[in-house]
């Protein structure tokens, strides 16, 4: 979802490393590991290096590399998964993540390589949805998001967002149907047609666009795991910026808060309620303010239109990944029932849209 993405004058470039790190075989993967190390951590000795995979990813494949017990300096290889370019822009991924190094809100980006990239650990604990609904923890998440979307755009341009561009892409490459019966016949009785699809992505695109929410560089997928906390150092970091670029500020808030009903097992009575949400989106705006330096007084008006656009874009979210996981289920080597989830996303569309539509603008 990015849209001419400006690296700042001065930003350091990122080496592209010509290795590929098999991630199907143990000692294959080691290997490729190894040859991007000699590069980044020459003075490593690589009978020592430990390489730890976390397993929480659902896209690509992320192992932690170190040498020693106490992980202080730890390189992150992240390994792209199988046809996920037909989901990700790579280079808009590494221009996004360079963009935000620029400005304090992202990692250092060690190199990309043929299927993947390094980057630096960030020390803290990656969320559950049980601690985004904290309100210590969730007024850091909405000032970092404000952040990030007060980040101003090249010399003064105004962008647009990609995300109807984006969600026409991901629709044309949405499988018509699966060689296991099961699955198949699971697909064309549970997922909505094709031109029903159509139909909402058009009524979408009209009635969210006209809702007036800015756009601003977004990370556009703040799921739980994607926040990383450091409780020492009271404040939250976010990472994985593959579909960052810019989009409507709503649409990122609305995401996030879906994002609370978790992945694996999700549940969407975990989605913040009124209160919640509110002292989120105030907590929000005075930051937002702040950052771009127009004090920090904050209306009711103003949290009350933003609660609107924030929860009708939240089932722009709920499509956006309902076609995304329908890919994954074609292509995707990772366990995952990424078929399941596509159904859920828009079971909760169709179950929301009713609800949300009906919220009327403040006078």
């Amino acid at each position: 979802m990015a849209n001419y993405i400006h690296v700042p004058p001065g930003s350091p470039e990122v080496p592209k490393l010509d290795v590929t790190v098999q991630d199907q075989e143990e000692q294959r993967c080691r290997d490729g590991a190894l040859s991007l190390l000699r590069h980044l951590r020459p003075h490593w000795d690589p009978r020592e290096v430990t390489l730890q995979l976390f397993t929480d990813g659902i896209t690509n494949k992320l192992i932690a590399c170190y040498v020693g017990d106490t992980m202080e300096d730890v390189v992150l290889v992240r390994i792209y998964g199988n046809k996920t370019e037909l989901l990700v822009d790579r280079d808009e991924e590494v221009k996004s993540f360079r963009v935000l190094q620029a400005h304090g809100c992202a990692p250092q980006l060690y190199c990309t390589f043929n299927n993947g990239l390094c980057y630096e650990f960030i020390q803290g604990e990656a969320l559950d949805p049980q601690h985004v609904c904290n309100p210590a923890i969730f007024r850091l998440i909405a000032r970092q998001l404000a952040k990030i979307h007060a980040i101003h755009a090249h010399n003064g341009w105004i962008p647009k967002s990609n995300l109807w561009l984006k969600m026409g892409k991901y629709f044309s490459l949405i499988p018509t149907g699966f060689a296991d019966e099961d699955i198949n016949k699971r697909f064309l009785s549970d997922v909505p047609s094709p031109q029903l699809l159509q139909e909402e992505m058009t009524w979408m695109k009209e009635i969210l666009s006209s809702l007036g929410s800015p756009v601003v560089l977004c990370h556009n997928d703040l799921l739980c795991k994607n926040i990383i906390y450091n409780e020492k150092q009271g404040e939250v970091q976010f990472i994985d910026y593959e579909y960052s670029g810019y989009n409507y500020l709503a649409y990122d808030i609305g995401n996030h808060f879906n994002e609370f009903a978790g992945v694996s097992d999700v549940d969407y009575s975990l989605y913040p309620d009124r209160e919640l949400q509110g002292q989120w989106l105030r907590s929000y705006l005075e930051a937002y303010k702040e950052y771009k330096g127009f004090g920090s007084e904050v209306t009711e008006k103003e949290v009350e239109t933003l609660f609107i656009q924030v929860n009708q874009f939240a089932l722009a979210s709920h499509f956006f990944w309902g076609l995304w996981a329908l890919i994954q289920a074609k292509y995707s080597t990772i366990e995952f029932d990424f078929l399941g989830y596509a159904i859920v996303r828009f079971n909760q569309y169709f179950k929301m849209k009713p609800e949300v539509t009906a919220l009327k603008m403040p006078e």
